[in-house]
């Protein structure tokens, strides 16, 4: 609140000083927003003794108050406005909730005495007196609303300050009949005549068990009224003191009910929140699509409650009236006297094609029964003003999956269904509990692959024979919403069925015109919903109302066609993780839109690039020999806007090379991000010398070009491939000025993919501490583009790092990488990650002393058999010669993986394995040979240079020298090896 006058004068933000300037704030509170003249702000302000100059006297008051509360007083011709609204003045605030039914909320607002900066002023007499008294109005009804939640006190039957019912839901708020009863206590001696609060009193006394107690208290009011009022005790009073006056035990609550025929499953959630909502306003709606269990959990709440005056199911889904439906069920024609003085919940149930009359019966029945709450179901909300919603969603998985297995149990008892099986059919049902029973009911008379199988027309699952008609299939459920639509409305849920995942408002008004009330009306009908920034809907509304609307489906593909090349260009940008975000939500819709579009070439092109940055190469692939089969040999697409016919030629070569089919003329000479990286990663689209060749000529054509990124991915890309594929000399040069590149463009996976090359030359190098602190450097942005857990990307930086981290000394660092690492295989299921993290668990435990356990995990990652790359099987077994007593033969099996590899680390890496168990004259060769592959002179890596120091005493420098030289000079450095390992013996 800006404006506080329930109490001593507050202005949020001021300090405001001077009595009469503080009376002036008060004064004008009680009108905020609306001007109060200056003869009138005279009158009220000095009523008795005017100043001698009252207009500029009342100027300099006005002048005081906006040095010491500036912005709060407006000028007017005819006087002065306090400019804020009158929801910001605590009195106007208080009065709106106690009006609404938050007494709660209103009297918080309460700090002290209403206007007690302008007491004694005649103008403020009449409102505090007003304020004063709705005050303990509110008070009386909070209070007979606590004592009802007490745990002993809802079999009462008192009425509030009005009149009527306080409200009978035995919610169990936590309120203590002994604190109701103090609070009365006092309220009663400062008002020794307000019958309310004695009534109250007397019910409390009653609830705690002091029925004399309240018998007599009863007497005192009686004499007291009628010696000093002349009056008797209204009716209020005398039924609390007939209460008093009862022996029997409270009648149990009325109800009507329905009993449980089947157990209650996956909403108790929904459950305590919607009984909680009950607790707070008078009428709650339930709200959601057909068949979501809108009735069973009204009445699963109901239940549920302790009602003092009973809980009355009305049913209107056959109802031509609903003030006929209710009176039937009430027995009653006149239902306010009925209703009145009572504290009844009505649950009106399906109220959506009688919406209208439904509105106006409950304001009508809540306005003139002050303790009756309504709890409605309907597939749009009511709306009347106090109206809380509560959404009743499709189930999750995991609590739709324990209704299906409940049901299928009671269908077929014999019938082992797994948790897997359970989810798998939930999930395409949407998660909708009527379809999950209806499916579940089926596997009475068939087995559970046909139910799968038939799952595609759900809309005709059957229900029992005393299904309601509207429930007896899902196709029933959603007739009876479509029914009740205009035909623009289905008109535009038609059209929404082309939409894969949802759209934003600027897609559908794009694709199918709709406007904004007419989705709005879908939504509150519960046919679509809104998520976020997006519209959805359920697949089973969208099998239901689906067409064949071929024009909708061209401007579909149209739009998104012109949403991924507009996001194109910001994806090599600081804006990559905000066009990254848009592009993932709107996946689907891309995916139908490439299916349909006539052009497929030109929309795969813009869609190569995020795959990439993405990791998501096997789905790239996927959609390439799709596109590809679609267009044919040659690639032929009709021509289209936006992309020409280079930009065809590329997004065909890409097709064809990520389905085998060699590198393209096209590929060799663009500079679209997608043809750079086809060879920048050696993915495999041509053969290692190609990739070479290719990343240099691309980098010669590319590296004065004007866009910034475009050079530097010309630079990663030779980088990459020298560091990969050629004579790894070379490749930090030119990946350091393309990582400087990339930040400037704001890049983030160049950043993270030069990042990463620069640390594995470091550790080319030996220089391990340098290798992490470049690895570990690019975590962020791994996570920000796809996760450290995703395979063949940024989950092998995890792997990467623990080993790193072990080589260079931090084993409890390396231990905490590796185990994020395993936690992330396990949960991707990625066998080949499991074995590789398995490899590198191994190597930590060998160099922390525990061959037997390194010697463990190895076997264990062999078992898996899935080294998916000789580099990997080679890796494997030089680490499990390390640990086993016959080392010669995993040593054999590296070496034969090795022939003809062209990955010219890991060959260096497998050789100096190898030497650890040779005789130092064929060790140091085979040391020269792998320094010769990894482009280097002197390593940095401690265990190598151990290796040398070995030969070196054992051979003598010069000799050991001289063998290092022949050994860069070996053309087949593996033959060479495995020549002279039987010589080895055990090593």
């Amino acid at each position: 609140m800006r404006v506080g006058i329930l109490g001593p004068l507050r202005v949020a933000g001021s300090e405001v000083g001077g009595a009469r300037v503080r009376a002036l704030l008060v004064r004008l509170a009680l009108d905020p927003g609306r001007v109060v003249t200056a003869d009138r702000l005279i009158e009220d302000l000095w009523p008795d003794d005017a100043p001698a100059h009252p207009m500029a006297a009342l100027q300099s008051l006005v002048s005081r108050a906006r040095r010491q509360a500036s912005g709060l007083i407006s000028s007017h011709p005819a006087g002065y406005v306090l400019a804020v609204p009158p929801g910001e003045v605590d009195a106007w605030a208080f009065e709106r909730l106690v009006l609404d039914g938050d007494v709660r909320a209103g009297l918080a607002l309460w700090r002290g005495p209403a206007l007690a900066d302008a007491a004694g002023l005649p103008f403020a007499a009449g409102p505090a007196a007003r304020l004063e008294e709705l005050r303990l109005t509110a008070l009386a009804t909070r209070i007979a609303a606590d004592l009802d939640q007490t745990p002993n006190g809802h079999g009462s039957h008192g009425q509030s300050s009005d009149g009527h019912s306080p409200g009978g839901l035995g919610l169990g708020a936590g309120h203590s009949v002994a604190g109701v009863v103090a609070e009365l206590e006092g309220l009663v001696a400062v008002h020794p005549l307000r019958e309310p609060f004695h009534a109250l009193l007397v019910r409390a006394l009653v609830a705690q068990g002091r029925r004399a107690e309240a018998l007599a208290l009863f007497e005192r009011i009686r004499t007291a009224l009628a010696t000093e009022l002349g009056a008797d005790p209204g009716p209020e009073l005398r039924r609390a003191h007939l209460e008093a006056l009862r022996d029997a035990e409270p009648e149990a609550p009325r109800s009507n009910l329905p009993a449980r025929l089947t157990s209650f499953v996956g909403r108790a959630e929904d459950v305590e929140r919607v009984g909680t909502a009950l607790a707070g306003a008078r009428l709650v709606t339930l709200v959601g699509p057909g068949g979501a269990g809108k009735t069973r959990l009204a009445v699963e709440v109901a239940a549920g409650l302790a009602v003092r005056d009973g809980v009355w199911l009305v049913e209107l889904a056959s109802a031509a009236s609903v003030r006929a439906a209710v009176e039937g069920v009430l027995k009653a024609t006149d239902l306010v006297a009925a209703l009145r003085g009572t504290a009844p919940l009505i649950v009106l149930d399906n109220c959506e094609h009688v919406i209208e009359e439904a509105a106006r019966v409950a304001r009508w029945l809540l306005s003139e029964v002050a303790g009756l709450r309504i709890l409605a179901t309907s597939r749009e909300p009511l709306d009347v003003p106090g109206e809380r919603l509560h959404q009743v969603l499709p189930l999750p998985a995991g609590p739709a999956g324990e209704l299906f297995a409940d049901r299928a149990a009671a269908a077929r008892p014999d019938l082992v269904v797994t948790r897997a099986e359970a989810e798998r059919i939930c999930r395409e049902l949407d998660g909708i509990p009527l379809a999950i029973e209806l499916a579940a009911a089926r596997l009475r008379t068939m087995p559970m692959s046909v139910l799968v199988e038939q799952l595609g027309d759900r809309l005709a699952f059957r229900g029992g024979r005393t299904s309601e008609p509207r429930h007896r299939t899902l196709r029933a459920v959603i007739d009876w919403s479509w029914n009740l639509l205009s035909e623009r409305e289905r008109e535009l849920l038609r059209g929404l069925t082309v939409f894969s995942g949802g759209a934003t408002y600027e897609a559908v008004s794009r694709v199918c015109g709709g406007d904004l009330d007419l989705l709005s009306s879908l939504v509150d009908k519960s046919l679509i919903a809104v998520s976020g920034d997006r519209y959805t809907m359920l697949e089973t509304i969208r099998q239901y109302a689906a067409a064949d609307l071929p024009e909708l489906c061209r401007e579909h593909a149209r739009y998104y066609t012109g949403l991924a090349e507009t996001a194109d260009p910001h994806l090599r940008t600081g804006a990559q993780l905000e066009w990254l975000a848009v592009l993932d939500a709107e996946r689907d819709n891309l995916d139908a839109a490439l299916r349909r579009t006539d052009d497929p070439l030109r929309l795969i092109l813009p869609r190569f690039w995020p795959w990439i940055v993405r990791g998501q190469w096997r789905e790239m692939g996927e959609q390439a020999a799709a596109v590809l089969a679609r267009v044919g040999e040659g690639g032929t697409a009709p021509p289209g806007q936006g992309v020409g016919r280079r930009g065809r030629e590329v997004a065909y070569g890409l097709c064809v090379a990520l389905t085998g089919g060699g590198v393209s003329r096209a590929l060799r000479e663009s500079d679209h991000p997608a043809a750079l990286n086809a060879y920048m990663l050696g993915s495999g689209l041509a053969p290692p010398g190609e990739v070479v060749e290719l990343a240099e000529r691309a980098l010669a054509r590319l590296r004065d070009h004007p866009d910034g990124w475009t050079r530097s991915a010309a630079l990663l890309a030779a980088g990459v491939s020298r560091f990969e594929y050629g004579a790894v000399a070379g490749a930090e040069d030119l990946l350091e000025p393309a990582l400087a590149g990339f930040r400037e463009t704001g890049d983030r996976w160049g950043q993270w993919t030069a990042l990463y090359w620069l640390s594995l030359v470091a550790e080319n190098r030996g220089d391990f501490a340098a290798a992490v602190a470049l690895g570990e450097e690019p975590e962020r942005l791994a996570a920000e583009l796809s996760g450290l857990e995703t395979p063949l990307g940024p989950m092998t930086f995890l792997l990467r790092l623990g080993q790193l981290k072990g080589r260079a000394g931090d084993r409890a660092g390396a231990a905490r990488a590796l185990d994020r690492a395993w936690a992330a295989a396990v949960r991707s299921r990625d066998q080949d990650m499991i074995a590789r993290v398995l490899h590198a668990r191994a190597e930590l435990a060998r160099r922390g002393g525990d061959p037997g356990e390194a010697a463990r995990l190895l076997e264990r990652a062999m078992a898996l058999g899935v080294e998916t790359t000789a580099q990997f099987g080679a890796l494997l077994r030089v680490e499990l010669a390390r640990v086993s007593l016959e080392p010669v033969g995993p040593l054999r099996g590296a070496l034969e993986l090795m022939a003809g590899c062209s990955d010219r680390t890991v060959r260096a890496s497998v050789l100096e394995g190898v030497a650890e168990h040779l005789a130092p004259l064929p060790a140091a060769e085979l040391l020269g040979a792998a320094r010769a592959l990894r482009g280097i002179g002197v390593s940095a890596d401690p265990h190598v240079n151990g290796l040398v120091d070995r030969c070196a005493r054992a051979l003598g420098a010069g000799a050991c020298h001289a063998a290092l030289s022949r050994g860069a000079t070996i053309t087949d450095p593996e033959k060479h090896a495995l020549e002279r390992l039987p010589a080895a013996g055990g090593g």
